[in-house]
C-alpha cells in the first residue's frame, strides 16, 4: 500500500515537473518573439510599408500635377525611367562614384590606421581631428568645399596656385565629378580608419615580435600580418559604404546640381529630378525600385565574401 502510494507521488510529481518543463520551453520561445515585436513593427513602418507603397506607385500613372484615378500603367514607368536620356551616365556616374570612394577610403584608411597605430605624444587628438570630418552634415561639408577648398576666385586651390604662378582651376565645371568623389571621400574617410583603428588593437603583439625575430622587414608583416588581420574589417566598411553611397544626393545637389549636363547625375539624384521637378512619382518610384535592387544586390554578394571571412 505505501509502496503503490509512493509509486503514485513520484508519478505524479514526474508529470508536474514535465508539464513545468514543457510550460519552461514554451515561455523560452514566446518570450524572444514577444520582445522582437516592437522591433519587428518599427521596422515595417518605417521600411517595409515605404517599400510595398513605392512599389504601388511604380506600376500606376501618377504626377503631383495631375493626380488622376492611380491608373495601371504596367511597365510603363521602367520604361520611361531606363529609356531616359540620363540613364546610362547615371548608371555609370553612380558605379564609378562607388569604386573610387570605396578604393580611396580603403586604401587611405588602412594607410593612416597603420600610421597612427603605434602609440606617440598627442594621438589621442590626431584620432579626434581624423574622426571629426564623419561627424560633419553632408551638406555643410558640399558648401565647405564649394566655397573654402574649390572655388576658381577666392577657394583655398586657387590662392595657391596663384602663389605657385599656376592658372587656378575651376575643379566644380571641369572636374565635377572627381570634386564629387574628393568630397565623398573625405567625409567617409574617417569612418573607415576609425574601424581599422580598432581592428589594429586586436592584433596579436606576439606575432609581430616573432616576425621582428624572425626578420621580417615592414613590407613582409604588412603582407602577412597587417592585412590578413584586416580582412574581415575591409569587407565590413566595404559593405556599408557600398550600400550608403548609393543614396548620395546633398553634395551633388549643393554643389554642381548634377552637371555639367549629366556629368554628375546619379540614379539618385536622377530619382529626385523625376519626383520633384518633372512631378513624375510612378517613374521615380520605378528608378527606386531599381536603386533598391542594385543595394540588394550588392550586399549580398559582400555577406557572401564577410560570411566567408568569418569562417575562416
Amino acid at each position: 500500500m505505501k509502496l503503490s502510494f509512493k509509486v503514485a507521488a513520484w508519478n505524479k510529481l514526474a508529470n508536474l515537473a514535465e508539464q513545468t518543463a514543457k510550460r519552461t520551453r514554451v515561455m523560452n520561445r514566446l518570450i524572444p518573439r514577444l520582445l522582437l515585436i516592437p522591433a519587428v513593427a518599427s521596422l515595417s513602418v518605417i521600411s517595409i510599408i515605404p517599400l510595398l507603397i513605392t512599389l504601388f506607385y511604380s506600376f500606376v500613372r501618377y504626377n503631383l500635377l495631375s493626380h488622376g484615378d492611380y491608373e495601371f500603367n504596367g511597365l510603363v514607368n521602367f520604361q520611361f525611367f531606363f529609356t531616359d536620356s540620363a540613364f546610362f551616365s547615371a548608371l555609370k556616374n553612380t558605379i564609378l562614384l562607388l569604386l573610387s570612394v570605396t578604393t580611396i577610403t580603403v586604401v587611405l584608411g588602412v594607410a593612416l590606421g597603420l600610421l597612427i597605430n603605434d602609440a606617440f605624444p598627442g594621438r589621442t587628438i590626431v584620432r579626434l581631428l581624423l574622426i571629426s570630418p564623419f561627424l560633419v552634415m553632408p551638406a555643410v561639408n558640399a558648401l565647405l568645399w564649394k566655397h573654402m577648398l574649390l572655388n576658381p576666385i577666392n577657394g583655398l586651390f586657387a590662392q595657391v596656385s596663384r602663389l605657385l604662378g599656376l592658372t587656378p582651376i575651376d575643379w566644380l565645371s571641369q572636374y565635377p565629378l572627381l570634386s564629387i568623389i574628393v568630397m565623398v571621400s573625405w567625409q567617409w574617410l574617417p569612418f573607415a580608419c576609425l574601424i581599422f583603428i580598432t581592428a589594429l588593437q586586436s592584433l596579436d603583439r606576439e606575432q609581430l615580435e616573432a616576425a621582428l625575430l624572425d626578420g621580417a622587414n615592414y613590407f613582409q608583416q604588412l603582407r602577412y600580418l597587417y592585412l590578413p588581420h584586416l580582412g574581415r574589417s575591409i569587407s565590413v566598411v566595404i559593405m556599408i559604404e557600398m550600400i550608403f553611397l548609393l543614396s548620395i544626393f546633398a553634395e551633388i545637389f549643393t554643389t554642381t546640381g548634377g552637371g555639367p549636363g549629366f556629368e554628375t547625375t546619379t540614379i539618385t539624384f536622377m530619382i529626385y529630378q523625376q519626383a520633384l521637378l518633372a512631378y513624375d512619382v510612378g517613374a521615380a518610384s520605378a528608378g527606386a525600385l531599381f536603386a533598391v535592387l542594385i543595394a540588394n544586390i550588392s550586399a549580398f554578394f559582400l555577406m557572401r565574401v564577410i560570411g566567408r571571412n568569418l569562417a575562416q
